[in-house]
């Protein structure tokens, strides 16, 4: 089967590779779509923590169902499927948290991915399509990393939750805010973006980080309270070491995105507020569950964020120009025919 292989940072090649032999336990999937997400653009720039090359990348997937062991699913199905591989057996498994496995393999970073036109998958791992499209079901993944962090927030109804970051993984957080009852506050330093906010997901509060004060801003906004909600989905040190500031007393703050370095803090404003510091990783059955319930609904559009569309045999020469911000990608999806 045909393959695209990320051979070292900024490197692609196709290539002819086996296509998967069915084993126990395991289900095999014709993959339809592949989201394009921060993880690809990421390990192709050669900055993704816990990456190693070569590397079939692609996690963010819509399949149809071929064949396996997968109790409920026919062959034909369309389907989607959770992409973190566990072990069962350490600390994290025992307590129902298999997204933050010790052992945690993630499709695409840890193994090979789903750019290939067959994948094998845990059979537990499948999520049925219920209707859906293929192009909505690639975006199961990234909502259900939004829901989670949203969820771990424990956001409740009417209190202000700031946004930092207006990509894919952000946008997905203010939509499940929203939809929990916040009232959402979008930061970025991309009108573009902040503008996406507004004209598409009917946020009311924006700010640009690069032209505006943000304090004074959400000061303006909160009458002085400031968000008791503050969740990164930058992955931008600065922005992350900048948000710990943004915080009303007695806030809770969740780390979506993730950077390389050290986080850098002020004791004593942490202290002092009395803050508390979360991260959040991936995303669990709960999560994606509770998205596809909510795109069935309605209340979610996940299309509304596909920027760019190309065909597998493109992504090669396409895929760089996706990194540039002159293009302006918020989604791009991969077809596989």
């Amino acid at each position: 089967m045909k393959s695209l292989i990320c051979t070292t940072p900024g490197q692609f090649e196709y290539q002819e590779i086996e296509q998967p032999v069915l084993e126990e336990g395991y289900s095999l999937l014709k993959i339809k779509r592949i989201g394009i997400c921060g993880t690809d653009l990421h390990a192709y720039e050669g900055t993704q923590p816990y990456f190693e090359y070569p590397r079939i990348l692609g996690h963010e997937l819509a399949a149809e169902y071929v064949a396996g062991d997968a109790k409920g699913f026919e062959p034909g199905e369309a389907v989607t499927f959770i992409p973190y591989f566990y072990c069962g057996k350490c600390i994290a498994c025992r307590s129902g948290k298999e997204h933050c496995c010790q052992h945690i393999k993630v499709y695409g970073v840890h193994i090979h991915g789903g750019m290939a036109e067959y994948l094998s998958v845990p059979s537990y791992s499948l999520i049925h399509g219920e209707g859906l499209s293929f192009d909505e079901l690639a975006l199961v993944e990234p909502l259900a990393i939004g829901a989670h962090g949203v969820r771990r927030a424990g956001v409740q109804p009417g209190e202000f939750v700031l946004v930092m970051g207006a990509g894919p993984i952000g946008l997905g957080i203010m939509e499940f805010a929203r939809i929990a009852g916040g009232q959402v506050i979008a930061l970025d330093i991309n009108d573009q973006r902040l503008q996406f906010c507004k004209d598409k997901l009917n946020v009311a509060y924006t700010i640009n980080a690069a032209t505006e004060n943000v304090t004074e801003r959400l000061k303006e906004i909160t009458n002085g309270d400031f968000p008791t909600v503050v969740i990164d989905a930058t992955g931008n040190r600065n922005a992350i070491n900048g948000g710990f500031l943004y915080m009303a007393h007695g806030a809770r703050y969740v780390l979506v995105g993730l950077q390389k370095g050290e986080l850098v803090v002020s004791h004593p404003e942490f202290h002092k507020r009395e803050a508390t510091l979360m991260s959040s990783r991936n995303a669990n059955r709960i999560d994606f569950e509770h998205v596809v319930t909510c795109m069935k609904k309605g209340w979610v559009k996940p299309t509304t964020y596909i920027t760019h569309r190309v065909l597998f045999n493109q992504v090669k020469d396409e895929f760089a120009n996706w990194l540039k911000p002159e293009f302006g990608v918020i989604k791009a999806i991969v077809e596989l025919v």
